[in-house]
């Protein structure tokens, strides 16, 4: 499978494309005004604490606090079993961050940051417009301020809490993203019985409002709630994740070959030890087959990264600011480059020159097998509406998604899940309905893997195939599914094909879906997707004039101010009823148009 990336770049926002065999598959959208906060650390202070929730509040600077899980945080040793309930829990161990020691050969060390200068020297260097890392300018909002917006955002939180993601380990190949899910508190067991956790692992005593906190940023804003945190901090390289607050070495799922493996942490744990490295490593997918001293040059680089993200926080400590950013993440090309090429990636386009020159630069030093590959765009032509990207991007924002034997699916989202409905459509086959069905569901599974990478949909997902009666059938067409979804950089999980015909399933989501970001409610429905008739808003027209009757004393005519198309159906259709109201009420009712109303706005003005 041939894959290409496409870089948009204007003023106003960047855009990644990718491409298999010509079709895309995937859009990444970056406002320049509106930056996404994944993978950022902050220097931020506790507002709120939630003992209900077991969660608090951080203000990270942002227009919302943000949510931080106990589950999200630091995972402390398991206590030892004790036999007596009213035995002493263990004491809380030191809080302080894990640090990297510095026995590292002070030659090699020079020689790491000689040639990665442009990403280890200091984060704040503007030079190298590779990795930035600023502190926040300006005092932050009062956090009184942020109080008056707690009790909705606690609201929102608590479905929060019942996402799918909180289920799943989150990816080391995801841009950025190789945070590690802590396991849940262990309990302390008498005589078989489970009780309550240790009081030094409840967050009440873990946090206290005005403390300041070293977290990251797990999930972008996502509508009306905050940035989701964690306090496990992981720092990405092109083929390593540094996790200084874990002890572990893992390897990516994705690298399925046993002795590859082996030899990975063989050597991550040798390399560990070498450069006396306290922490946890994970190798990402581009790490299968690459030297040893690939391999060693990014742990330098981690290193370098991380001591430098320590020493803006101690530095940081006394500002007396509610919030300072500490590490901002690539930018979305940079970032593209780091996470989204492989071997099989024929070429990169890029439609910027400044970008273009800074692209080459950045995989010159990190990614040197995809520099070659990088070419400039000169075409007269946008470059998405070369490759049809953006007639594909105004498609996903459709519900109706056609396929070519004539059936078609609707997707539809809700703030608690998504449903994709399965239909024939125009497809009615050959030999049989079973066989129909059949083809129309394999059909399908293309369709759907494409669009929840396109549309880039997440959290809890109901897939409503048609109802098939063989079970071979079932099992075809949930193989294809899965096939189809193994290209997808977001974890998911699937379960069986129900007696229903549905597939429950849950994609992996760290960042608004391309309805979010790129649309907002409707201002005339307010979002339901539909409006009353005209022949409604008569009605209860009707009704108004009638309640008005009663109340007020005698007035001597009605005003109906109204849109147009109810003005229309009260004076052709309605009339005779108009007609009966005025001699009822014995009061002349007159009309009047207001283009600026919405079908279900109207007044009566009483003369």
């Amino acid at each position: 499978m041939s894959e290409e990336l496409l870089i948009n770049v204007s003023p106003m926002e960047s855009r990644v494309a990718v491409l298999d065999n010509g079709v895309v598959s995937e859009v990444y959208i970056e406002r320049h005004n509106k930056l996404g906060l994944v993978g950022n650390i902050y220097l931020g202070t506790v507002v709120r604490v939630l003992p209900g929730m077991q969660a608090a509040f951080v203000e990270i600077g942002q227009s919302r606090t943000a949510f931080l899980h106990v589950n999200d945080m630091r995972r402390l040793p398991r206590p030892t079993v004790v036999e007596d309930k009213t035995s002493a829990p263990p004491r809380p161990p030191s809080r302080q961050e894990p640090t990297v020691l510095t026995s590292i050969p002070v030659d090699r060390s020079e020689h790491i940051a000689e040639n990665t200068s442009k990403a280890d020297s200091d984060i704040s260097s503007l030079e190298t417009g590779l990795i930035s890392a600023s502190i926040v300018e300006g005092e932050p909002d009062s956090l009184r301020e942020k109080q008056s917006v707690l009790a909705d955002e606690t609201s929102n939180f608590q479905s929060d809490l019942h996402d799918n993601s909180l289920l799943d380990n989150d990816s080391p190949d995801k841009v950025g993203n190789a945070i590690t899910q802590v396991e849940k508190s262990p309990t302390v067991v008498k005589e078989r019985q489970v009780i309550e956790p240790p009081r030094h692992e409840l967050i009440q005593y873990r946090l206290h409002e005005g403390q300041k906190i070293l977290v990251q940023v797990t999930k972008d804003q996502l509508g009306t709630k905050g940035a989701r945190l964690t306090t496990n901090i992981s720092l990405p390289s092109r083929y390593l994740v540094y996790l200084p607050s874990s002890e572990h070495i893992g390897i990516s799922q994705r690298i399925d070959n046993e002795e590859e493996r082996h030899r990975l942490k063989t050597e991550l744990a040798q390399l560990m030890q070498t450069v006396n490295l306290t922490g946890g490593l994970i190798a990402r997918t581009a790490a299968e087959r690459v030297p040893v001293a690939k391999l060693e040059e990014d742990i330098y680089y981690l290193v370098q990264l991380w001591r430098t993200i320590q020493a803006r926080k101690d530095a940081s400590a006394g500002s007396g600011q509610a919030a300072v950013l500490i590490y901002q993440e690539l930018s979305l090309p940079l970032r593209s480059i780091r996470d989204l090429v492989h071997p099989d990636t024929e070429k990169v386009i890029v439609d910027h020159e400044g970008m273009y020159n800074e692209v080459r630069q950045f995989a010159k030093e990190f990614v040197p097998f995809i520099y070659p590959r990088i070419l400039p765009y000169m075409g007269e032509q946008p470059l998405f509406d070369v490759h049809r990207v953006e007639e594909d991007l105004r498609d996903a924002l459709k519900r109706r998604v056609d396929l070519k034997s004539g059936g078609y699916l609707i997707i539809d989202q809700t703030e608690a899940m998504t449903t994709i409905d399965v239909n024939t459509g125009s497809f009615v086959g050959g030999r049989s309905l079973e066989d129909t069905v059949y083809k129309t569901n394999l059909e399908a599974t293309h369709a759907i893997a494409r669009q929840l990478r396109l549309r880039n949909l997440g959290g809890i997902i109901i897939l409503d195939f048609i109802d098939m009666l063989e079970q071979e059938h079932k099992d075809d067409v949930l193989e294809s599914l899965q096939h189809q979804l193994a290209q997808d950089y977001a974890k998911t999980k699937i379960t069986q094909v129900s007696e229903l015909g549905l597939v429950e399933m849950t994609r992996k989501r760290t960042r608004e879906s391309l309805e979010q970001q790129l649309c907002e409610p409707c201002k005339t429905c307010e979002g339901k997707g539909f409006i009353k008739t005209a022949e409604t808003v008569c009605f209860e027209i009707f009704r108004e004039i009638m309640r008005c009757a009663r109340t007020y004393n005698s007035p001597k005519k009605f005003t109906v101010v109204a849109h147009a198309s109810v003005i229309d159906l009260l004076l052709s259709s309605e009339a005779d009823t108009v007609a009966d109201l005025e001699y009822l009420l014995g009061r002349v009712i007159t009309f009047e148009v207001e283009n600026l109303y919405t079908q279900e706005q109207y007044d009566i003005v009483l003369d």
